[in-house]
């Protein structure tokens, strides 16, 4: 007779401890898994609220291993980071399948690095307090918790900045289709948004784990983290209630009509299909002026060649602009002595003035290969989808129109994704934004929706409306408030198709900048200068620690 419960013979002791072993690795999978489903396509964005807390456990609540701590706590944020970006990005396997991954396992490094500085700075009390001690004190924890948003901020910052930056799919962003929580934006940017995402991520499991000992213990206390925690996100909410419950400020009315010809991208490489193009535009964009827009709008590379450089493509544009009362915004390649660019086209006074835009910040992998000779490597990755390099453009130019005295400041593809740059327009003076893009490269997948996603952010950072005119997928208008006003969709919500939008914007007459606009990223690069800081002790430490007797 085996008079053994269930679970405590010598099977059950090696079950448990296989279980021990691997619950943060499985919380680290999990936690991953939940940041992808935050984006389109399945656009859950709630659970940013909590798709951080099992990392969070498995770094403070797991068993630490002294010798190879550092790389157990990298390696849970790396498997995170992987199921974070592999998961979002998967659009990216359209263009190219080793690009995507190769971007998703550099992009877990973010994560990674969180993590570690999780683990080994930011954790309250020290690896030798009883656990019932280590997270008693709601201001240690509060301590903790800011830093640890801090860092996640500081992170994501770099992410966007460093080796000319990928920002996209910041934590922040899975909150767009809550206006209320966002609207704070107008201070800190996206960057805010995920600090406060990140304390709830914190918090959460702190709280969930006090309480579960206090009540083993029957000694309840205070839980001032968990407050101030609560206090914070009602404060957003609140400030986005009035904000969006505010009377809308004196605006001037600018309508538009917006052409998405839903051209294939490979479409346009083939010389057979060029006067196809053309006379797809051409009769779209007739369609269009029968409504007389202050805008007509074409996507970015509308052309098959160069709109303003080849003969039959500049018969074809200038004979719609000489047509139109309005004003003509298209996107264009653009060759010259200086370089080679992607390029906006605004056309006024009936075709015969010409303003031009190059596009500054390029995509890479997508209009350049970075150390195309030095590493040819990269140059394969991509295949021949990039044969030749676009050159960056110099500065912000903001276009004047005609039609109505307002100021577009016009973004390419990619750049409405960049906070900081975008700004620079609405210093200059822009007061409506226009993004011409070509999402036809994702096919119908949900990289079309992140991208309208990010860019619905810029809206709120600067308080000025933005156009989107797509090649296919996503072509729509967004007020100042973040609000999706107009979108191009069939019956069915389909939104890859050929056709046209004629919609309107109320374009802001006065305008105050926005404290981010006048600052810029100044609150992430206050939680990367928090994040330095906190490092320097443990730094310090570890330069000037005892090595061992030989």
């Amino acid at each position: 007779m085996n008079d053994s419960a269930p679970g405590h013979g010598p099977g059950g002791e090696s079950r448990l401890r296989e279980v021990v072993r691997a619950w943060p690795w499985g919380a680290a999978i999990f936690s991953g898994i939940l940041l992808a489903l935050a984006y389109p396509p399945v656009a859950r964005g709630g659970l940013a609220w909590i798709a951080l807390a099992p990392l969070v456990a498995a770094v403070w609540f797991s068993r630490p291993r002294p010798r190879r701590e550092p790389w157990r706590l990298f390696l849970l944020g790396y498997i995170t980071g992987l199921g974070y970006f592999v998961g979002s990005l998967h659009w990216i396997w359209t263009v190219t399948v080793p690009g995507w991954l190769i971007l998703s396992a550099v992009l877990a490094i973010y994560p990674a690095l969180w993590s570690l500085f999780l683990g080994l700075v930011a954790r309250p009390g020290s690896a030798e307090d009883a656990p019932q001690v280590r997270w008693a004190n709601s201001w240690r924890n509060l301590r903790a918790a800011v830093l640890a948003a801090a860092a996640w901020t500081a992170l994501e910052w770099l992410r966007g900045v460093l080796f000319t930056g990928f920002g996209w799919n910041a934590l922040g962003v899975a909150l767009v289709d809550n206006l209320p929580m966002i609207q704070f934006a107008d201070h800190t940017g996206v960057a805010g948004i995920s600090f406060l995402l990140v304390m709830v991520n914190v918090i959460a499991p702190l709280t969930v784990f006090r309480l579960t000992h206090e009540v083993a213990q029957r000694k309840m206390r205070a839980h001032f983290d968990f407050s101030a925690t609560v206090v914070l996100v009602a404060a957003a909410f609140g400030y986005g209630a009035r904000i969006l419950l505010a009377p809308p400020a004196p605006a001037q009315e600018v309508t538009f009509g917006a052409v998405q010809s839903n051209i294939p991208f490979l479409d346009k490489r083939d010389p057979a299909r060029e006067q196809d193009i053309l006379d797809t535009y051409t009769r779209l964009s007739e369609s269009v002026l029968a409504f007389h827009p202050d805008l007509l709008l074409w996507p970015e590379s509308a052309t098959p060649q160069p709109a303003l450089l080849d003969e039959n493509s500049w018969r074809t544009v200038s004979g719609i602009a000489a047509r139109h009362t309005g004003d003509f915004l298209l996107g264009t390649v653009h060759f010259s002595e200086q370089g080679d660019f992607n390029s906006a086209a605004l056309l006024t006074h009936r075709g015969k003035d010409v303003a031009l835009y190059h596009k500054i910040h390029l995509v890479p992998f997508g209009e350049y290969i970075p150390l195309r000779h030095s590493f040819p490597f990269f140059a394969w990755v991509v295949g021949d989808l990039v044969p030749e390099d676009f050159n960056f453009g110099g500065s912000p130019v903001v276009f004047e129109m005609t039609a109505k005295p307002v100021r577009l400041g016009p973004l390419i593809c990619f750049e409405d994704t960049l906070g900081d740059l975008v700004r620079q327009f609405v210093l200059r003076g822009a007061r409506l934004l226009v993004t011409v893009t070509n999402d036809g490269w994702f096919l119908r997948s949900a990289g079309s929706e992140q991208h309208r996603a990010n860019a619905i952010l810029r809206t709120i950072e600067n308080r000025v409306p933005l156009i989107r005119a797509a090649n296919t997928g996503v072509t729509c208008a967004i007020d100042p408030l973040g609000r999706e006003t107009q979108r191009l969709r069939e019956a069915n919500g389909n939104t890859f198709f050929e056709g046209f939008l004629i919609g309107k914007v109320n374009v802001p007459t006065t305008l105050k900048p926005t404290f981010y606009t006048q600052h810029g990223d100044a609150f992430a690069k206050l939680c990367l200068l928090i994040t330095t800081l906190s490092l320097l002790p443990k730094i310090h430490r570890s330069l000037h620690q005892k090595k061992p007797p030989l």
